[in-house]
């Protein structure tokens, strides 16, 4: 099976897609890279280079460069999702997201509601989240609690490049709108990733690594950074069981619960600030549901309340890190009656 990146694998669910389907189109700003400018049409393919390569096959009416109007990207495709189309839409990053929250969450989160179930949104919002690439307060936030509060939104954060192609094709086949969410320090990861077209359904969740000591929760690319703890710690003789849930909403409880009351205990990574995040939610969730099978208290490893900083030092202490996902880990173990490996 062949090695891919996440870009490379969100380009080929879109490729295979339009292909599929011509009621697929893309819209966003610099989808094409470079279409209206002097130089040459498809200089680039977006921020980061994963629309590249298919204005040349899908031509100017599918793949549409917009002007940089977030209102009207996203305002348009709601209303093109009504008709029979299904646009993906781009909304570079998710920062930018209000100047266009009246257009999702108000109007495409609620059309199916709204007209009785007779109408279909199947409208695909892409964006870009996280930080730790230096692009500052206005550029690395991550947003998805606040789509994840939206009823009628689904939200999707893929890790890994396999997840990326199959969550993708699925958010592109499926009838509501779907909030699709890419860390952008994730791009560049390769992983196994068939050639061929495949889904892989919402509400989900993925075991990364399987344990009986503690469960981690982790999102986006905190998974990452627990499969770091986990594997570091599993050669001192502690197991740890990482999920990732794969999408916020729907949110698969049922696995979270099951390992919980498995291993009773457990930590949640969320690079959100921690007011109402991820975090809070999944521990509010277990507290609720599994409150009898917990060994020791919840650990909740956030950002810190504040905007992300421009300063490199700053940004990285910023973010969740592995020591302090391996700390709450030890403090769970120890809190809960089983030593900790020194």
């Amino acid at each position: 099976m062949p090695k891919k990146s996440v870009r490379q694998a969100i380009n080929e669910a879109l490729r295979q897609e339009m292909e599929r389907d011509p009621t697929v189109v893309i819209i966003g700003e610099d989808v094409a890279g470079g279409q209206g400018g002097s130089g040459d049409v498809d200089a680039y393919g977006g921020v980061m280079g994963v629309t590249k390569g298919l204005i040349g096959t899908f031509g100017p009416d599918r793949v549409i460069d917009t002007p940089i109007s977030e209102s009207a990207i996203m305002g348009a495709a709601a209303g093109a999702a009504t008709t029979g189309l299904r646009p993906v839409a781009e909304l570079m990053f998710v920062d930018f997201l209000g100047v266009c929250f009246d257009q999702i969450f108000n109007q495409a989160a609620k059309f199916r509601y709204m007209f009785g179930g007779k109408a279909r949104t199947p409208v695909v919002i892409r964006s870009m989240i996280g930080a730790g690439v230096r692009a500052a307060a206005q550029h690395s936030q991550c947003l998805h609690p606040i789509f994840t509060h939206v009823p009628g939104l689904k939200v999707v954060m893929p890790t890994n490049a396999y997840d990326a192609k199959g969550l993708l094709i699925q958010a592109i086949r499926d009838d509501d709108p779907v909030v699709f969410l890419e860390h952008k320090t994730l791009y560049d990861i390769e992983d196994d990733v068939p050639d061929e077209a495949y889904t892989i359904p919402f509400g989900e969740a993925n075991f990364t690594r399987e344990g009986d000591d503690v469960t981690i929760v982790g999102f986006s690319r905190m998974v990452h950074i627990a499969n770091e703890v986990a594997d570091k710690l599993e050669d001192k003789g502690i197991s740890v069981e990482v999920i990732d849930p794969r999408t916020t909403s729907p949110l698969d409880e049922e696995a979270i619960l099951e390992s919980v009351e498995r291993t009773g205990r457990l930590v949640v990574v969320d690079e959100a600030p921690p007011r109402c995040n991820l975090a809070v939610d999944v521990a509010a969730l277990v507290a609720d549901k599994a409150f009898g099978s917990l060994k020791a208290p919840i650990k909740r490893i956030t950002a810190p309340h504040t905007p992300v900083p421009f300063a490199p030092t700053l940004e990285d202490a910023y973010i969740p890190n592995a020591g302090r996902v391996e700390a709450a880990v030890h403090e769970v173990l120890e809190s809960g009656g089983r030593a900790a490996a020194e």
